[in-house]
């Protein structure tokens, strides 16, 4: 983190303090001018040549991970499943579970290393209904940032950044609120 202010200057003493006392006019006293705030800018929040991301995750619901960095991290644990790696696709999909989640990476637990800049396939499970209907899946395409063998022998931390997010849902909307 930096400062961005790091000095303010204050009004210069007076070299004689008991030669300059003021007393206190009688009546309203003119309030300082404030300082002007700058224009709020606008800015696109995904412009065409930036990959498709969610913009925040509700951290205030549930818990931000203790670290000071641009995008706070979740500390969820949610169903992922690694569909591919390397642009091979699995032939059983490994289901395993994040450790933390931010709208540009996720951070989850594997059994096997994977090389670091590897592409690997992830659907993560955001919203699980008890009877299967309404779930909400993001299925993404990500590469491995970081890899850290864990307290646990055989399995690794994988750190991977988002490429390119989707989301799914297995509900149907009703054909009354579609556009004719």
């Amino acid at each position: 983190m930096s400062a961005t202010k790091r000095v303010i200057p204050f009004e210069s003493w007076p070299a004689n303090p008991a030669a300059e006392t003021r007393r206190p006019a009688p009546g309203p006293q003119p309030v300082p001018d404030t300082p002007r705030v700058p224009a709020l800018r606008l800015a696109p929040l995904l412009g065409p040549t930036q990959p498709r991301r969610f913009v925040r995750v509700p951290t205030h619901a549930v818990g931000v991970h203790p670290e000071h960095r641009e995008y706070p991290r979740a500390t969820l644990n949610l169903p992922l499943r690694l569909r591919g790696t390397g642009g091979v696709p699995e032939e059983f999909p490994i289901t395993l579970v994040t450790r933390d989640v931010s709208s540009t990476g996720v951070y989850f637990l594997c059994p096997r290393q994977l090389v670091v800049g590897a592409s690997v396939e992830l659907e993560i499970v955001l919203v699980s209904r008890p009877l299967g209907l309404g779930n909400v899946v993001m299925a993404t395409m990500a590469h491995v940032c970081r890899t850290e063998p864990v307290a646990m022998p055989g399995w690794y931390g994988i750190a991977a950044a988002f490429d390119d997010v989707q989301f799914d849902r297995d509900d149907r909307i009703p054909p009354r609120y579609l556009k004719p």
